[in-house]
């Protein structure tokens, strides 16, 4: 579904648009390149725009650049969990995406998951903070993650015994443990707020490896992307459906994307597993909310012009 048009004329010259990318999480590299990448499509586009390295001293940074909207392109945390957003409502600078909760609700595996079960939204049963024990109670295979990192770092499937009690221990922090769910890997975009919030496409994703990891997603040339994936409608639909409410329970707005897992869906053997929510998806050239914005009739560009014209202050 196409989403509404959002009025960009706002953010013109003389306007400042400074895109806000790097930051300190572990996916600063990830962060510079969709940093990189938007601030080409909005310079080729007429607007006045500085890309904004805020690792050192994020205040300092933004202030200094006396910009009049912030295009958030940071991922992980520092800049997907609320700190950011916080700054700039703060500030008040318009930003993109998500506000201060529904950021720092959907970074927080632990706190969306308990959300997600409380709402009747299907997701792997899971444990925190994994333990040798709770692992064998959810039954091996299961994932270990952080509990709040994104593009998949530090997550791994763990098949025994022995190879659970290694991870747990090397572990820096305590650990998010998820039932294995095998078949599928899927996600659908959503752009928008509230009842206003659209669907913008579906979309499977096939790894080599079977696994996608931080490899699969920003490093392998071996991964397949789908789009639409390539089941039925009411499927299609379906997946649809549930990345509306997921969106709409932790009130995202701006651009989002929705992961799930689902086996064997073309027999209708299971319900799709949600996984999480991104509410800064990567924007890279191998990143998955610009594939389906594609198939919907926006380029690159067009998505980008999107999400900036949707920036504003969250908290009234």
């Amino acid at each position: 579904m196409t989403p509404r048009r959002n009025d960009t004329s706002r953010w013109a010259p003389p306007k400042k648009v400074g895109v806000l990318a790097g930051g300190r999480s572990a996916e600063r590299a990830v962060s510079l390149e969709s940093g990189s990448a938007i601030t080409a499509a909005l310079v080729e586009r007429g607007y006045e725009v500085q890309l904004l390295d805020i690792a050192a001293d994020p205040c300092a940074c933004i202030r200094g650049a006396e910009i009049d909207v912030a295009l958030i392109a940071l991922h992980g945390r520092w800049g997907e969990d609320g700190c950011v957003q916080g700054l700039l409502e703060a500030q008040g600078i318009p930003y993109t995406g998500s506000g201060v909760t529904a950021s720092a609700l959907a970074m927080d595996k632990v706190q969306s998951k308990r959300l997600f079960d409380a709402a009747g939204l299907a997701t792997p049963p899971w444990s925190y903070p994994a333990t040798v024990e709770s692992c064998l109670d959810l039954g091996l295979p299961v994932i270990l993650k952080p509990r709040a990192e994104g593009s998949s770092i530090g997550l791994g499937v763990v098949r025994d015994e022995a190879q659970l009690q290694r991870q747990l221990e090397a572990a820096a922090e305590p650990l998010l443990a998820e039932t294995y769910v095998g078949g599928h890997e899927l996600t659908v975009g959503v752009l928008g707020a509230g009842d206003e919030a659209v669907a913008l496409g579906t979309l499977e994703i096939r790894p080599a490896s079977g696994l996608y990891d931080y490899e699969a997603k920003y490093e392998s040339d071996d991964t397949l992307y789908l789009t639409p994936a390539p089941f039925s409608e009411a499927v299609r639909a379906r997946l649809m459906e549930l990345a509306l409410r997921a969106h709409r329970l932790l009130d995202c707005s701006g651009a989002t994307r929705v992961d799930f897992r689902w086996d064997t869906p073309e027999r209708g053997v299971t319900q799709p597993m949600l996984l999480e929510v991104n509410t800064l998806p990567g924007m890279t050239s191998h990143s998955l909310l610009p594939k389906m914005a594609e198939l919907e009739g926006m380029n690159y560009g067009d998505l980008v012009e999107w999400i900036l014209g949707d920036a504003g202050l969250k908290v009234r």
